[in-house]
């Protein structure tokens, strides 16, 4: 889709700061205390990364907006995953 690539998207930029911050804050205190949900959520942030650069990798606009969508879709439960984390 994006004709200078995925690395060039300012959401994808932003979405792998996010990864980064995430993985960096479940080390820190009472973050490091649970493991399972930890996990899960640094895997969601990586997912968003991932599923955004895929999108941008496809040989169609439609397929690539399909991704975007995809993600659209799952970003709620990033959201949650992290907020239960910050309790």
């Amino acid at each position: 889709m994006g004709k200078k690539g995925f690395k060039d998207l300012i959401v994808r930029q932003k979405a792998k700061d996010l990864a980064i911050k995430v993985y960096e804050a479940s080390e820190e205190g009472g973050l490091n205390r649970d493991f399972g949900l930890r996990d899960q959520a640094g895997r969601s942030a990586v997912s968003i990364a991932s599923n955004l650069a895929e999108g941008d990798e496809r040989d169609t606009d439609k397929e690539s907006v399909r991704f975007f969508i995809l993600q659209k879709d799952r970003s709620p439960s990033f959201g949650l995953k992290w907020r239960l984390l910050m309790r």
